[in-house]
């Protein structure tokens, strides 16, 4: 559930954050302080309140959320204002000049965006966003706040029906877990990092 949480939310927020931040770099002002705005909002509002106001204050009709699909959406919605920060800084290191020869060799703005800019963007931001999913893995654990079954639920349910020392126990085996995920992350983020400022 911990994984399902992450990688949902993950794929919705890198999604969501293209159009926020082709927002963020429009070449009108207006447009760009109304992208800014919202980006800085949804940053600026804590994660579990995302949830709880998604949770208990999205209905439809006599539908409501589940806790899972308010956590997927909540931290999904997060993950977007991150990730066109970050997608943002990548667009934000390349060279003008790229955009202008490939006007010149009469190259369509999607075409120049798309297989120009784009995969250079992506190949300088991948540190950024590896380090980002390290993060979203453990944030998940907030989910757990709307009931949602992930490691940091299971575990406080599992501590108050065994009080005492043996309570203590799944607590030691889901911090294991994230451990086990989240270091092989972490040296992949090192690694690329790494790789890009020797190839800089």
């Amino acid at each position: 559930m911990t994984l399902l949480v992450t990688v949902s939310s993950f794929g919705i927020g890198a999604i969501m954050a293209i159009p926020l931040m082709l927002g963020l770099r429009s070449n009108y002002p207006p447009i760009r302080a109304v992208f800014r705005l919202i980006v800085d909002l949804i940053r600026g509002v804590p994660t579990i309140v995302w949830l709880f106001l998604l949770y208990f204050g999205v209905t439809l009709g006599h539908l409501r959320l589940t806790s899972l699909s308010a956590a997927i959406a909540g931290l999904g919605i997060v993950s977007s204002a991150y990730l066109a920060e970050i997608y943002r800084g990548g667009f934000a290191t390349l060279a003008r000049g790229q955009i202008e020869a490939s006007h010149a060799l009469g190259l369509s703005p999607a075409t120049t965006f798309i297989r120009v800019l784009a995969p250079q963007a992506l190949r300088t931001s991948l540190p950024s966003i590896t380090t980002f999913l390290l993060a979203l893995l453990k944030d998940s654990s907030i989910a757990s706040t709307i009931g949602v079954t992930e490691m940091v639920f299971s575990a406080t349910t599992f501590s108050r029906q065994n009080p005492g020392t043996a309570g203590l126990t799944p607590f030691f085996i889901a911090a294991g877990v994230y451990v086990v995920v989240s270091v092989p992350l972490a040296i992949v983020a090192r690694r690329l990092d790494s790789r890009l400022r020797r190839n800089n």
